[in-house]
C-alpha cells in the first residue's frame, strides 16, 4: 500500500452537531465521519434523533450548535451546493401515482435541472438500473410497494449525487422486495460510487448493507462500528438485535399496493 496515497475525506461529516427544540435537545453534539464510496446505517429506537439529524445534513433544519458538512460543502454555510450533491428519499411517499414511472422520472430531472439532451438517456439508465423498464409507461397507482420504493431511489439519482440518504428504505416491503431493494442499493454503491447514510429499523438491513453502524438514543451516539465488532463487543453469540437492546434498551421492528404504503409511510413518519 502507497503510504503517500491521498485519503479521500469523508463524504459526510459532523462535528458536535446539536439540535434544540425549546428545552429539549432532539440531537446532542453528534460527531461522525461517514466514508466515501460506503453504506452507513442510523440506527436508534422512536425519538432518539434520527430524523432529526437526517434533516440537518439535508439542510431542511438548520443547526442549533455544531457543524456538518455533505460533499465537503457546510449545510450552513453552502446550503445550495449541499442539495446538488445530495439525493434525499424521505418516509414520505414522492412518487406521483397519477403519472407513469416515466413521467415521474421525467418530472424529478426537470426539477434537477437537467439537460433536454441528457434526461431521455438518464431516465431509460435509470428505469434499466431499477429493473422498471417494462413498468415505465404503467401509472405508479398500480405499482407494488418495492417497485414505488425502487423508482423513489431512482429519483433522487437522477442528477447523480455524491451522497444519498434513505430514512426507512424499505419501511412496509415484503421481504423480497426488501432484498431487491438492497441489492440495488449495492448497485448504487458499486457502479456510481455513491455514499449512501439510512436510518432503518431493520437490524437484518442493516446488517447485511452497512459497512458502518451508529446507534443513537435520547441524540446521542451511544455505539458505532462495523457490524462485525459491534456484534463481537456485545458476547459471541450477539446479532444485531443483542446489540441495539445492549445499547439502546429496547428492540424495535417494523408488499403492498401504493395506497398501502403511502399509509404505512405516513404512520412511520409520524413516529419519526
Amino acid at each position: 500500500m502507497d503510504q503517500n496515497a491521498e485519503v479521500a475525506p469523508p463524504a459526510v461529516e459532523t462535528v458536535g452537531l446539536t439540535r434544540r427544540f425549546g428545552s429539549l435537545t432532539a440531537v446532542s453534539e453528534l460527531s461522525l465521519q461517514v466514508a466515501a464510496g460506503s453504506i452507513f446505517g442510523l440506527l436508534g429506537p422512536n425519538g432518539a434523533g434520527k430524523t432529526t439529524t437526517i434533516k440537518m445534513l439535508t439542510t431542511m433544519l438548520a443547526p442549533s450548535a455544531g457543524t456538518a458538512r455533505v460533499a465537503g460543502f457546510d449545510v450552513v454555510r453552502h446550503p445550495v451546493e449541499v442539495r446538488r450533491s445530495m439525493g434525499y428519499v424521505s418516509q414520505m411517499l414522492s412518487a406521483d401515482g397519477a403519472l407513469t414511472g416515466y413521467e415521474n422520472l421525467l418530472l424529478f430531472a426537470r426539477l434537477y435541472g437537467i439537460s433536454r439532451r441528457l434526461r431521455r438517456e438518464r431516465i431509460l439508465d435509470a428505469l434499466e438500473f431499477m429493473g422498471l423498464s417494462e413498468s415505465a409507461n404503467h401509472l405508479v397507482r398500480n405499482y407494488s410497494g418495492g417497485m414505488i420504493r425502487r423508482l423513489e431511489i431512482a429519483e433522487s439519482m437522477m442528477h447523480r449525487p455524491a451522497v444519498l440518504f434513505l430514512d426507512e428504505p424499505t419501511v412496509g416491503l415484503d421481504p423480497v422486495a426488501r432484498h431487491a431493494v438492497w441489492g440495488h442499493l449495492r448497485g448504487l454503491r458499486d457502479q456510481y460510487g455513491a455514499t449512501i447514510l439510512m436510518t432503518t429499523h431493520d437490524m437484518e438491513e442493516a446488517d447485511e448493507l452497512s459497512e458502518t453502524i451508529a446507534i443513537m438514543n435520547l441524540g446521542h451516539v451511544v455505539a458505532i462500528g462495523s457490524p462485525r465488532s459491534l456484534k463481537a463487543e456485545v458476547g459471541p453469540q450477539a446479532n444485531l438485535d443483542d446489540v441495539f437492546i445492549h445499547y439502546a434498551g429496547g428492540s424495535i421492528e417494523q408488499g403492498g399496493n401504493y395506497r398501502d404504503i403511502a399509509r404505512t409511510r405516513r404512520t412511520a413518519s409520524r413516529l419519526g
